[in-house]
């Protein structure tokens, strides 16, 4: 039997909508039985392996691997070495994928796409930090998507250009600096698809919505330092989710901490 200190784990519930859960596991020596989940399974290991069985058949997830197990599928899961592994899981709903799509997972649910990889791990790094859902909607958005070309069999990535729906949303940004909009909210707003909504902006301005919300944040962050706030009123009065939050953005774009900006 395993112990309880070859097991660590985390789970929480994001506030961004289609994530189900967050799991992040260390396992050495505890294998699954065979078991079911009415969410579909997104699963990649960052050291070790995992060997699992999904409709009879073996399959395994190496590191540079993304595995899509569908939901209501029954599979179970092991180590493949005794060091165990490290795995990062998101259980997501129908959102982003449909039960249209559960076929082609059974048959194909390992894949290695390096940019996929990268962007899930992208995606549980936002997922991580509070005041990031803005991030993290917008990058379940574009892995969803490439996961449904994967399921489709279709590798082309569409590159819309609609400068006109990119400066609707910058306007939309630059009036609500401080209380922010979620993804889904702005796309029904402005009437376009968020993926596509995304892919507009990024196209016209070079940066991603959330970058450049963040970017207006420190901007006013900087003013209100400047005029003798505090660094927590200013966290606050600009938009962030707390001080840390402020600190964390405002370090990475000026060099500084919040405290040191107006010191000579």
């Amino acid at each position: 039997m395993a112990s309880a200190s070859s097991r660590i784990v985390s789970a929480w519930r994001p506030a961004v909508p289609g994530v189900v859960e967050v799991f992040h596991a260390r396992f050495t020596e505890y294998a699954y039985p065979m078991h079911v989940h009415d969410a579909w399974t997104l699963l990649i290991v960052d050291t070790g392996a995992v060997r699992y069985d999904l409709d009879r058949h073996e399959h395994g997830t190496p590191h540079d691997t993304v595995s899509l197990l569908p939901p209501h599928v029954p599979h179970n899961g092991s180590p493949v070495t005794p060091e165990g592994f490290r795995k990062r899981v998101l259980y997501l709903d129908g959102t982003h994928l449909g039960d249209e799509f559960i076929g082609a997972a059974v048959d194909r649910p390992d894949l290695r796409d390096p940019l996929l990889r990268r962007r899930v791990g992208q995606l549980h790094g936002a997922l991580g930090r509070p005041g990031e859902e803005l991030e993290a909607e917008s990058r379940l958005l574009f892995v969803g998507e490439r996961l449904r070309r994967h399921l489709r069999g279709d590798p082309a990535s569409p590159r819309p250009a609609d400068p006109v729906l990119a400066r609707r949303l910058r306007e939309l940004l630059d009036e609500r600096i401080v209380e922010g909009v979620a993804l889904r909210e702005a796309a029904g707003l402005l009437g376009a698809h968020p993926a596509h909504l995304v892919r507009a902006f990024s196209a016209a301005y070079g940066i991603a919505p959330h970058q450049y919300l963040t970017s207006l944040r420190v901007g006013r962050a900087r003013r209100l330092l400047l005029e003798g706030r505090s660094p927590g009123d200013t966290a606050v009065a600009a938009g962030f989710y707390d001080q840390s939050h402020l600190t964390r953005h405002f370090r990475r774009l000026v060099g500084v901490p919040p405290g040191r900006y107006k010191a000579r």
